[in-house]
């Protein structure tokens, strides 16, 4: 039998503040799911990925970040849409709408990706903090793993997501790191603006990487349950389909927040390619870099201990953000895949099939680094399983926001359609070359 509805929680804190911004809290306030989704995509398996390229490939790879900024936010924007229209998550549209082979293929190929990609971001945190302080890799895990999953379950809503709000301002730690060495700034600004493309194998390897690193489904689930959630829990807030008239504000909002998250990753990213590129590629570091650890170790001798430590803390303060975002985006789908009571305000006693999925999720990918688990390998496949289950997931997030039977009248704009379609085709260029490289790579 489905658990009841989530009732909406009833508190002066829960009601959305209007008028004129006062100050930095107060506009943080205001900034909905697009913040905290492009915080979570600068997790320490993308810092792997970006510094993997700046060290390899020097800055040749800047231009990517300009390139992919629309796609993502425009993708990202089509979810949040999505999300208040509706007030439902991605699983229980497609639940309500489509073949429950799509729905239970899809979820299950997000569980796995996010799993290892929780297992292998949970690494690298224990990695950073063994590098600055010493001691045990597992004590680290385990405290890290289990300091967000106690978290999760026992902080309300409302006040955790605060607290994920302020957490993403120790990604300005990366933007920091290239102010203290030495950078070509004509170099770096030419090389984000012309494209510069190495016709070999690894380049292509390589930006099929970034591409997935930056355009991920457990984002795609985040950012549309907690545009559900909002609904949900906030008194005088309401999905599209029920209240029209106030779609005109919300369509504004979620794409200004999406927009400055995105605009936010992808700054962020920026700046770990470009400090990567300016100290690691001229030591000929690249191929010595496998882990985000590994770029803040070898940072240490050439930019200083002040630049290391910035690099390392990082990597702790992006898992802290990002494992949260993966245990939730997987309790998420699979609750609303069943029709089970889900959310983040309920209690573990209100909700107990949503947290018994995010508990399990959670501690799985702890588990994995318990049982011999390569944390490269793990990443790879969590790439590979990210590629496959994204583009038909983009695909559906189109169709179904196009389907006037879930969406009514609010169909996209032509700038959405072009931008999200264009976005799922060079995603599935992307996934084929990925997967077609690792396959030769594993003969």
């Amino acid at each position: 039998m489905p658990e009841s509805p989530v009732p909406p929680v009833k508190t002066r804190a829960n009601k959305p503040r209007r008028g004129p911004i006062k100050n930095a809290s107060d506009f943080i306030f205001r900034l909905g799911p697009g913040l905290i989704t492009g915080a979570a995509d600068d997790d320490p398996s993308g810092i792997a990925t970006y510094s993997q390229v700046g060290s390899q490939f020097g800055m040749g790879m800047l231009w990517t970040m300009l390139f992919s900024f629309p796609l993502m936010a425009a993708i990202q924007e089509i979810c949040g849409r999505l999300g208040r229209i509706t007030g439902s998550g991605i699983a229980e549209n497609l639940r309500k709408h489509y073949p429950k082979p799509v729905l239970y293929g899809l979820v299950s190929l997000l569980c796995m990706a996010n799993i290892f990609n929780l297992g292998a971001d949970v690494t690298a945190m224990g990695a950073a903090a063994q590098l600055v302080f010493g001691g045990s890799l597992n004590i680290y895990v385990l405290s890290f793993g289990l300091a967000s999953l106690l978290l999760q379950v026992f902080i309300p809503y409302k006040r955790y997501v605060g607290y994920l709000k302020w957490l993403t301002v120790v990604l300005f730690a990366y933007v920091a790191t290239a102010f203290v060495v030495h950078v070509p700034w004509e170099m770096a600004l030419r090389s984000t603006i012309i494209p510069s493309i190495s016709w070999t194998g690894d380049y292509w390897m390589a930006l099929v990487a970034v591409l997935g690193t930056t355009i991920s489904p457990y984002l795609f689930f985040w950012q549309t349950s907690e545009e559900a959630e909002d609904v949900r829990i906030n008194k005088g807030e309401h999905a599209l389909n029920k209240k029209p008239a106030e779609a005109s504000e919300q369509f504004r909002r979620i794409a200004f927040d999406t927009k400055l998250g995105m605009g936010f990753s992808n700054l962020v990213a920026f700046f770990i390619i470009l400090t990567t590129a300016a100290t690691l590629h001229p030591a000929g570091a690249g191929q010595r870099i496998q882990t985000s650890a590994d770029a803040a170790k070898a940072l240490q001798p050439l930019a200083g201990n002040f630049a290391f430590l910035l690099f390392a803390m990082g990597i702790v303060g992006t898992g802290l953000l990002a494992v949260p975002v993966l245990a939730g985006s997987a309790a998420y789908a699979v609750a609303e895949s069943f029709r089970w009571r889900a959310s983040l305000e309920s209690t573990p006693r209100q909700a107990p099939k949503f947290y018994a999925v995010l508990v399990a999720a959670t501690l799985i990918g702890i588990a994995l680094n318990f049982l011999g688990m390569d944390p490269i390998r793990a990443l790879f496949w969590s790439a590979v399983i990210n590629g496959v289950v994204a583009v038909p997931l983009m695909a559906m997030l189109m169709i179904m926001s196009a389907n006037s039977a879930i969406v009514g009248e609010f169909s996209l704009s032509p700038y959405l359609r072009v931008v999200g379609w264009t976005a799922t085709a060079v995603m599935l260029l992307a996934s084929l070359a990925f997967i077609v490289s690792g396959v030769r790579g594993l003969l």
